[in-house]
């Protein structure tokens, strides 16, 4: 493997980490925000009232897609084994 394909591969890598843990951590991110508005607006401070709804929301989130990820993360290893055996 030459020094260029290996940066094409760490490239690819990197993109397609942002887009399989993206749509989780932003949505995590979105229900803190509005979880922190309610307990700013009730004055209510308590862990377990983020922990809670982010844990099923990345839950949900990964029911959902969990099996596109997997196929994701599988074409990307066999891709990578193939090169490595051409190689």
């Amino acid at each position: 493997m030459t020094n260029g394909e290996v940066t094409d591969l760490m490239y690819e890598f990197f993109v397609m980490a942002i887009q399989l843990a993206g749509p989780p951590l932003l949505l995590s991110m979105l229900i803190g925000i509005l979880i922190a508005i309610i307990q700013a607006a009730t004055q209510i401070h308590e862990q377990t009232l983020t922990f809670v709804p982010k844990l099923l929301v990345i839950g949900l989130v990964l029911v959902f897609t969990g099996s596109t990820m997997l196929a994701t993360l599988q074409d990307f290893t066999v891709r990578l084994f193939r090169m490595i055996q051409v190689g």
